[in-house]
């Protein structure tokens, strides 16, 4: 399910996180008591998750049934072990509760049909009390465990804590699907108790406790946003996807609302950071600014960026002026990210792509701070400089790319201080993370890339296109689906290739050398067969590279692949170069 992070054992002893496993019952009991916070989003879960979460409950209450079900992380932060604020995990806590609600409806059905009515007002009120709240019974006025943002807030506490009417004209779209959340269950809960009639008001009250009791979580508790947000690179580096989105938005917002701003500012701080995430959608937001903040300013990692955020953002001017950079910087990094879909030039559309191609996102906060401020020959030939240096750092040369980041984030902030103005004076601040000629040859004559992965693959196909083109002049898209990537010695080689020892066929199949260009239909016939009955058919080739093969080798042996990656590699020097850097 989409919904429920899987169980793991996470270090948290470094940072000092108190982590356990709760059940439902300990979580909601013992007075203890959640508030989402005023800005985090809104309850947004549909038909899909609610189905989902009750067929998992069920589950459990079933004779042979799995004995308890897990739900995820809870992210919580506290000063006192009292009162929590919910990081991650309101969608979860917010429909428990509605369960719990829908429980307590169909209790408040049985006290109205007379039907066991003193046992049952017990029941409701025992319920009450333990998981929702105390309901004053004068005002009606609920002293909750749980309180929702500000938006859903009022609607939860004043219609569905008090389970009476529920009012649908005039609300927001978060505030319907309370209440529909309500009604769904409502009839899961009434559905479940009608097979045996008798005993519907302890069957209910049965039901809450297995709930209680079977549900379980793994509650980290924080101190603090900045452990927060600790917490959220921890488990996103384990693959356990948390919304430090929403961490940074409520920091924002708890900037403005300290500072005494009105409702207007705030809604207009919401439309907009609203508008940006979902242009963006929220697991790209993190990446994106820390992309905007490097563009801008010194050099912030991942894992330091809302420490960073949080000691430069301090005041409302601060917040709105973030607010409108991070909007002049959303479209170009669109176009980084999507390149397709953006006006760009041609040439800059192709540029942008190859660096997706090759999974390079390093030199983005440069690119963002020279698309701010180079005219658009200077930043078209920046992002050519970009795609060399990827290919000869990233591609080929595969070294460590902390120090590329570094460089990389200098050079921004020389150009967001306006100290570089032009691509002239960008190039040289370059230099050191561009291998020079003589290390990318040697880099190149021995690259390995394995084609199984499609990145690699389409990472060879761009290589050999441009090689092809250098060559023959002929321009090809290396996304063509007229052609494929040919492997002259076959990844499985069989019968014909004797010349090849097993290790050294593991070794070379995947060797740039051993590749070439073949259309698609002949390259499916050749298949495995040996190499002097794949030799006039790439006589016959429509690509020059191919044909070279053919030309040069009247026979395909360990040494003939290193001849030929190395005549590929001197081509590579040339074409991928950057004449300023020599």
């Amino acid at each position: 399910m989409r919904w429920v992070k899987s169980s793991r054992e996470i270090d948290m002893a470094a940072t000092n996180f108190k982590t356990e496993n709760n059940i439902f019952r300990k979580l909601i009991g013992n007075g203890l008591t959640y508030c989402i916070p005023r800005f985090q989003r809104d309850y947004s879960w549909t038909a899909d998750e609610w189905e989902d979460l009750w067929l998992d409950l069920l589950g459990t209450l079933q004779p042979e049934g799995e004995p308890s079900h897990y739900m995820g992380y809870l992210v919580l932060q506290s000063a006192d072990d009292k009162t929590f604020a919910v990081i991650d995990g309101q969608q979860r806590l917010t429909t428990l509760s509605i369960i719990i609600l829908a429980i307590l409806k169909n209790l408040q059905r049985q006290i109205d049909a007379k039907n066991d009515a003193e046992a049952n007002q017990q029941r409701l009120q025992q319920i009450r009390q333990a998981y929702i709240g105390y309901l004053d019974p004068v005002t009606l006025v609920s002293r909750p465990k749980l309180t929702l943002n500000r938006n859903n807030n009022d609607y939860y506490q004043n219609y569905l804590v008090t389970l009476g009417h529920l009012p649908v004209r005039g609300f927001r779209s978060s505030e319907h699907l309370l209440r529909k959340a309500f009604e769904w269950f409502d009839k899961r809960v009434a559905d479940y108790i009608k097979p045996s009639a008798g005993n519907e008001g302890m069957r209910l009250a049965q039901l809450a406790e297995d709930i209680s009791d079977r549900l379980f979580f793994t509650v980290i508790t924080v101190t603090d946003e900045l452990n927060a947000y600790k917490v959220f690179e921890t488990l996103n580096a384990r693959g356990v996807r948390l919304s430090a989105t929403d961490l940074l938005k409520n920091y924002l917002f708890s900037v403005l609302d300290r500072q005494g701003q009105n409702d207007h500012e705030l809604r207009n701080l919401e439309d907009r950071w609203e508008a940006m995430v979902g242009r963006l959608g929220a697991e790209s937001f993190p990446d994106f600014l820390r992309v905007h903040w490097n563009s801008r300013r010194s050099f912030a990692r991942q894992a330091e960026l809302f420490k960073t955020i949080r000691s430069r953002i301090d005041t409302r001017e601060a917040v709105f002026q973030l607010l409108r950079d991070m909007e002049q910087d959303l479209d170009a990094y669109l176009a980084l990210s999507s390149p397709e879909a953006s006006d760009w030039p041609p040439d800059a559309k192709i540029l942008a792509s190859t660096l997706r191609t090759f999974n390079v996102r390093q030199p983005y906060p440069l690119l963002l701070a020279a698309k701010r401020q180079f005219n658009e020959t200077d930043f078209i030939g920046l992002l050519r400089a970009c795609v060399v240096i990827s290919m000869r750092f990233n591609v080929i040369g595969s070294y460590s790319t902390a120090e590329q980041e570094r460089t990389y984030n200098a050079v921004a902030e020389r150009i967001a201080k306006v100290e570089i103005t032009a691509l002239g004076q960008a190039l040289p601040v370059m230099s050191s993370i561009y291998p020079n000629d003589a290390a990318f040859r040697a880099a190149f004559a021995e690259k390995t890339i394995r084609t199984t992965l499609p990145r690699n693959n389409r990472v060879v196909r761009y290589i050999l296109c441009a090689l092809e083109k250098h060559l023959s002049g002929v321009e090809l898209s290396f996304t063509s689906d007229s052609f494929n990537v040919e492997h002259v010695l076959p990844q499985r080689p069989q019968s014909g290739w004797d010349a090849f020892s097993d290790e050294e066929a593991d070794a070379l199949a995947y060797r740039l050398g051993n590749m070439t260009l073949l259309q698609s239909g002949v390259n499916k016939d050749l298949g495995n067969v040996a190499y002097g009955v794949k030799r006039p058919v790439y006589q016959d080739s429509q690509f020059a590279i191919t044909r070279k093969i053919a030309e040069d080798n009247a026979e395909w042996t360990p040494e003939r692949i290193g001849a030929h990656q190395s005549w590929m590699a001197n081509q590579a020097t040339s074409i991928w170069r950057i004449g300023q850097l020599g």
